[in-house]
């Protein structure tokens, strides 16, 4: 039940898995593909030139297919992911590992996918990098991609002080190269928990775990001592150097090209894999990605709104904001002071938020036109604009200051005011609509 081929047979039973058996190229022509369905539904490519391994795409490209990973409904996501961060409970170890099958030295041998025309090379964007904490003793994972240089090394995109980087310049400093586990291919539960950026000291697999109903299981490999899911598809091992780096550049989740960056160097001990192997590739900047990355952190902002202030409804990410920069808060009102409360709050809680829009429990935050509709009737410049300049935001946002990692930020009470006359802003209604049926009078 904790595998990624369960999950692939739960949505090809529920209609949303589509495979591709004509021949495709990872240059291009998978990433295209995956482009052109963009989320709608997950596709399996099985015959690829490059590679004998199969690859699978957009696994969780919509909050249906992410409900299905967690094992929730939609309405329920954010409950059963709050749930799981707070009963995060530690895998049963078992004494072998599906993806021991077969063992090779050689990384091309997957079909590694070149996405975009300017990148610097193909990249594995769907790889989990385990490490051992060296305060704690306890296992840290989280995503990282990589671009191939040749047979048995890589590069590996770090972000200064999280976790990996923390682990690498601990390992560093005492003059050691850092033991890491790499996975490609898990049930997606495990890549969402994955994403979650847990407290230093905490593992994601605990996480993961307790997604999965306590189900997963985890193998102790056995070059780096690191424990990973027993059902994955693929699994390198081996270390990061502590003295060598290569230049690279991508795509990130705003569709937009990153700078130029010497990362540390990946050398490859052991490489895993399942027979007929299945490979994951995330395109950057798509649905997946973002679902991947900004799911998570909705649920975050949903948790900690609510519980400091009871009269939040709920809290959406946006598309238009890539799942990351925009957030829409949903209030049931009961003083003027709550917006300017709540906006800060939600500013406080996810740092790389550049706008939060607070609206009534009458709009639909989840949609675009209705959020406007609420800014256009509801909203007065000169009253209800928070401006905030010269803050912490995110690294990804190419509008602003990227050395000193600032930007403006911009909150919006697109409530009603309470002293206005409340008729004036109640949205009109045609009784028993629901029940008319344009077959029965348009023919």
């Amino acid at each position: 039940m904790s595998d990624l081929r369960n999950y692939i047979s739960l949505i090809k039973k529920s209609g949303d898995l589509k495979i591709v058996k004509s021949p495709v190229s990872t240059k291009y022509e998978i990433a295209g593909i995956t482009a052109k369905v963009d989320g709608s539904f997950a596709v399996l490519f099985e015959n690829i030139r490059e590679s004998d391994f199969n690859l699978i795409s957009n696994l969780v490209g919509t909050r249906k297919r992410f409900s299905q990973a967690i094992g929730s409904s939609e309405t329920k996501i954010h409950e059963k992911v709050i749930s799981a961060i707070k009963n995060a409970k530690k895998p049963k170890v078992v004494s072998s590992g599906k993806f021991m099958e077969n063992k090779s030295r050689n990384i091309l041998s997957m079909p590694i996918v070149t996405h975009f025309e300017k990148e610097s090379g193909p990249f594995i964007t769907s790889s989990i990098a385990y490490v051992k904490n060296p305060e704690t003793g306890k296992q840290n994972s989280s995503f990282h991609r990589m671009m191939p240089i040749d047979k048995t090394h890589f590069s590996i995109r770090m972000v200064e002080g999280r976790h990996l980087h923390r682990c690498f310049t601990h390992a560093k400093e005492h003059g050691e190269d850092l033991k890491i586990a790499i996975t490609v291919g898990v049930h997606p539960a495990i890549s969402i928990a994955g994403a979650y950026q847990a407290k230093w000291g905490y593992d994601e697999i605990d996480i993961a775990n307790s997604l999965l109903g306590g189900k997963l299981t985890v193998f102790k490999l056995p070059f780096t001592g690191l424990k990973v899911p027993s059902g994955t598809e693929i699994v390198m091992e081996g270390k990061i150097l502590q003295d060598k780096t290569h230049p690279e550049w991508m795509v990130e989740m705003l569709q937009t090209y990153d700078h130029k960056r010497k990362q540390p160097v990946f050398e490859l001990e052991n490489l895993y894999f399942r027979n007929n192997p299945i490979f994951h590739d995330v395109l950057s900047g798509f649905s997946e990605h973002r679902l991947l990355m900004g799911m998570p952190i909705e649920s975050k902002l949903n948790g900690e709104i609510k519980k400091a202030y009871p009269q939040t409804t709920k809290v959406s990410m946006s598309n238009g904001g890539c799942n990351w920069l925009h957030a829409v808060v949903q209030i049931k009102k009961k003083n003027e002071s709550d917006t300017k409360k709540i906006i800060k709050k939600t500013f406080q809680s996810h740092r790389s938020l550049k706008q939060v829009t607070v609206v009534d429990e009458d709009i639909d935050p989840t949609n675009a036109e209705a959020v406007e509709y609420a800014m256009a009737t509801r909203f007065q410049a000169d009253k209800d604009l928070i401006i905030l300049t010269k803050v912490r935001g995110s690294s990804l946002d190419p509008s602003s200051d990227q050395k000193k990692l600032q930007t403006a930020k911009m909150g919006i009470d697109a409530t009603k005011p309470l002293s206005k006359r409340p008729e004036g802003f109640e949205l009109a209604k045609i009784p028993k609509i629901d029940k008319i049926k344009l077959d029965n009078y348009l023919k």
